[in-house]
């Protein structure tokens, strides 16, 4: 389906019981709404139902030119207009990467419309900012963001020899298939600038001043993330101030939804309807 809301088109993927309970699932960089078909028939079984949005700068009728079309304030605002176009009061929200970034945010500043929050592999944007100022293997390992704030030059490194660069960066969601329905998708014009703008918007300061979160939240941190050290993850219980559970996937990279769907999926259930 699509939703028009603020001026956009958005692509959005519904599944599961329509009178379920609600779940906005939120995908990252450089992936799009598929990234959940693995997890979803879980939650499906489980009487949830979903909606799986392409964010801005994913869905082609949302990708608007300028940089600062893409700051995390605007982010967040098209998950709450997103949720007014379906008719949904408030969700369960679950988030992977850039879109935890927009679920932490969305909680912290939003928490009538949240019912529960799930975020993957990214820590509260306040503890992600401080771990990059303060933590010299989190600078090392956010390093890659200095080239996706190049103009033009991340696109050529990226899309070269038939997107080559991006292929290796998604190598850990599983087969060629399984890359190739993400890259592709990037090398439509305009698609992979739109994507990286996320990068070129973000600033510190906007992160870190993302308020606490005070909503049921489960925050699942894999081990061989590459992007995302223990000390970023583990700071993340600071900036929750609600009923918090920290899920350590062992042996995971950071490709969780793809790569670790069943246990994503068993994490989201305990956070939506957890035991008693």
């Amino acid at each position: 389906m699509r939703i028009d809301a603020r001026g956009l088109r958005f692509d959005v993927t519904a599944g599961g019981p329509e009178q379920g309970e609600p779940v906005l699932l939120l995908h990252g960089f450089p992936q799009h709404s598929g990234e959940w078909d693995g997890v979803t028939p879980a939650l499906h079984t489980a009487g949830l139902r979903t909606y799986a949005l392409d964010q801005r700068g994913y869905s082609p009728g949302a990708r608007p030119e300028a940089v600062e079309a893409y700051r995390l304030a605007e982010l967040v605002a098209d998950a709450v207009a997103v949720l007014d176009g379906l008719g949904v009061a408030a969700a369960h929200v679950v988030g992977h990467d850039w879109g935890a970034v927009v679920g932490w945010a969305l909680a912290a500043g939003h928490p009538d419309r949240v019912r529960t929050l799930t975020a993957v592999s990214v820590p509260h944007p306040a503890a992600m900012a401080h771990a990059m100022a303060q933590d010299p293997q989190q600078k090392a390992r956010s390093a890659y963001m200095l080239l996706f704030r190049q103009p033009g030059v991340a696109e050529k490194t990226l899309l070269a020899l038939g997107a080559s660069g991006l292929r290796r960066l998604l190598s850990g969601v599983g087969d060629g298939a399984r890359v190739a329905s993400y890259a592709d998708p990037m090398r439509e014009p305009g698609a992979l600038t739109a994507a990286l703008n996320w990068y070129r918007a973000m600033s510190r300061a906007d992160l870190a001043a993302t308020g606490p979160v005070a909503v049921p939240t489960s925050y699942v941190w894999s081990d061989r993330d590459v992007a995302i050290g223990r000390t970023a993850a583990e700071a993340c219980a600071v900036h929750v101030v609600g009923e918090y559970r920290f899920v350590e996937l062992p042996g995971v990279s950071h490709w969780i939804p793809d790569e670790a769907a069943a246990s994503l999926a068993e994490a989201i259930l305990a956070r939506v309807r957890p035991a008693g």
